[in-house]
């Protein structure tokens, strides 16, 4: 998959909840992660077929349902992608912290 893919999947806070549940309550069947939304099943179903286009959700038939799991390796390669964004920011605000302390000492 693709970062596009993964980047327009977690773009839907309805599938973001849906990783979060998986990642905090592990694998379930869609039914059970179906009956923490206000809206259709069928909705559910659509949300959770993007994530699993996308590689972040497995999913596997037992019996009649189909149970969900995550499948967090396609973040390694957004956390990849955002890593120098996250050192700028440090940069930034290790800047403004030390403007703040000059300016704190100036007025103290």
């Amino acid at each position: 998959m693709t970062a596009d893919h993964v980047f327009t999947a977690l773009a839907s806070p309805a599938r973001r909840e849906l990783l979060r549940l998986l990642l905090q309550e592990g694998p379930q069947p869609a039914g059970r992660l179906a009956e923490r939304f206000d809206m259709s099943r069928p909705s559910v179903s659509e949300h959770l077929k993007v994530l699993k286009d996308a590689g972040l959700v497995a999913e596997a038939r037992k019996g009649r349902e189909r149970h969900y799991q995550l499948e967090a390796e396609p973040l390694m390669e957004i956390r990849d992608w955002l890593t120098p964004y996250e050192r700028f920011w440090r940069e930034k605000l290790t800047g403004l912290s030390a403007l703040l302390d000059e300016m704190e000492d100036e007025d103290g």
